[in-house]
């Protein structure tokens, strides 16, 4: 699927299409004063720990839910190198944010951590994450206004940003 593409390939579109990293304060002032929609992609657990109030969640990864033998070999293999929450793609991620979102929305994407789109000295491609990942698709499927969360969603509780729990 899409984890095969090279991070720089993903980099390179999302600077072509033009996707803005923002910070939590400015994203916050998006959200409240520009009608920008928060897309949580962080599984449903952590979504419902904690979330910016009107945040949409639609998970980038899921945990692995099939029973045949296939997956049964895939959790044993997760669960051999210490990864007991075996994840893989959300094959339905861009069907179920097409039924939450319109195409001309006002999107940031967040996740945990956020990840970077500016070099680093540690990550002179900045650094990957499942917020940018998911801009990516988002961009790839026809989203023309798609920001991302830089510092993640970390960063707003952290701040001490309106936040809310439960479904909503």
């Amino acid at each position: 699927m899409f984890s095969e593409v090279e991070w720089k390939v993903k980099r390179q579109l999302l600077a072509e299409k033009r996707v803005r990293s923002v910070d939590v304060k400015e994203a916050l002032r998006l959200q409240k004063e520009n009608n920008f929609v928060i897309l949580d992609v962080r599984p449903e657990a952590e979504f419902k720990e904690a979330h910016p109030p009107g945040a949409i969640n639609v998970q980038i990864y899921r945990l692995i839910k099939e029973w045949t033998a296939w997956d049964i070999a895939r959790r044993a293999a997760f669960a051999f190198f210490g990864i007991f929450s075996g994840t893989e793609e959300n094959p339905e991620f861009i069907q179920s944010v097409d039924t939450k979102i319109g195409k001309d929305a006002k999107i940031i994407v967040a996740c945990s951590t956020g990840g970077t789109l500016k070099p680093t000295q540690n990550f002179p491609d900045g650094k990957q994450s499942r917020s940018l990942i998911a801009a990516y698709l988002l961009v790839l499927n026809g989203y023309k206004n798609v920001y991302h969360l830089e510092g993640g969603l970390y960063t707003w509780l952290k701040e001490g940003l309106p936040a809310v729990e439960g479904e909503e």
